[in-house]
């Protein structure tokens, strides 16, 4: 309750309270124009990015916004889409390469095949009668058959080469920022599963690689040992030997038979372990591919220890 004096007057509390409402009404709109001009506003304009990448559609721009709410991340946004049409551009160019190849290489086969033809008909219609001249035809389809046989290597490998685009920027760095990305990321979800997860004490050398692309590789590795794995032990040692730096991921529950160890980092292999989890056959293609360009290499074996099989993949750096 608010007690007036007699010197106070009625019509000055009126429009002190009136002044105080209209400065907060303003200061409300100024509020709600701020809220709608640097969050709702950036936000719509991100709202149709996802439907539109969905589509395909990568050519048009976002427009900068340098708030601190959206600005870093609208940004990373118009990166991402940049970076998906340079891809875009590129396996649009592979294939392009590719395709012309391939017509090349089948107009090139029709040439030895027609020879073959003409060949086997003179030889099944019995036109020469001489012997020499039949064992000349023989050596002549063996011939075209050998051209055609070169012809289907390079179309073999053509299908072969890399169709994915591995970049990677090589330079000096601790491995132990690459194992500690893999140890914080792991430890919790390791504890989740109920999987013993052991690290042994590893020295912290200067590597040549490239960070993010070895972390993904490492965590390809660690995911395969989840997957693949009997879900009871993955462990980790790391070790300079000599001029190069080896990081070695173990698994216990190797199913993987011996024969098919090989072929484990082929495109498109899965083994008879897979079982029902899904995939694509590609992570340790990728990961090889990746370690390769990193001047390093990826190697697997099946060794017994305690009367069972552990997985056991190597990544072997060079020391910077």
């Amino acid at each position: 309750v608010y007690y007036l004096s007699k010197k106070t007057s009625n019509r000055s509390v009126v429009m002190l309270v009136n002044l105080v409402a209209g400065c907060f009404i303003l200061l409300s709109w100024a509020l709600l124009l701020y809220v709608r001009q640097k969050i709702l506003l950036p936000f719509f304009q991100l709202s149709g990015l996802p439907y539109e990448l969905s589509k395909g559609n990568l050519e048009v721009p976002l427009k900068e916004n340098k708030t601190r709410f959206f600005g870093k991340f609208m940004w990373g946004m118009d990166m991402l889409r940049e970076n998906l049409e340079r891809q875009k551009l590129r396996e649009l160019e592979l294939q392009k390469e590719k395709k012309m190849l391939l017509l090349s290489l089948s107009h090139d086969i029709k040439t030895p095949l027609s020879a073959i033809h003409l060949y086997a008909q003179a030889l099944s219609r019995n036109l020469y009668q001489d012997e020499g001249k039949k064992q000349e035809m023989a050596r002549g389809i063996q011939e075209k058959a050998a051209e055609i046989e070169a012809y289907v290597s390079e179309i073999v490998k053509a299908s072969n080469e890399d169709f994915l685009d591995f970049q990677v920027e090589c330079k000096e760095l601790y491995i132990g920022e690459a194992l500690g990305k893999i140890y914080t990321y792991y430890q919790d979800k390791m504890e989740l599963n109920l999987v013993e997860f052991s690290w042994e004490p590893y020295p912290n050398c200067l590597v040549w690689g490239d960070l993010d692309r070895l972390v993904e590789v490492m965590q390809n590795v660690v995911e395969n040992a989840i997957k693949y794995g009997d879900g009871r032990k993955i462990h980790i040692s790391a070790s300079r030997e000599e001029e190069e730096y080896q990081v070695l991921i173990y698994n216990t529950g190797c199913g993987l038979a011996p024969r098919e160890l090989p072929h484990i980092f082929d495109s498109f292999f899965r083994g008879s372990n897979v079982g029902k989890n899904p995939g694509s056959g590609l992570g340790l293609y990728i990961c090889r591919q990746l370690i390769h360009r990193m001047e390093g290499e990826i190697t697997a074996k099946i060794r017994e220890k305690d009367g069972e099989f552990w997985m056991e993949v190597c990544i072997a750096l060079h020391l910077a």
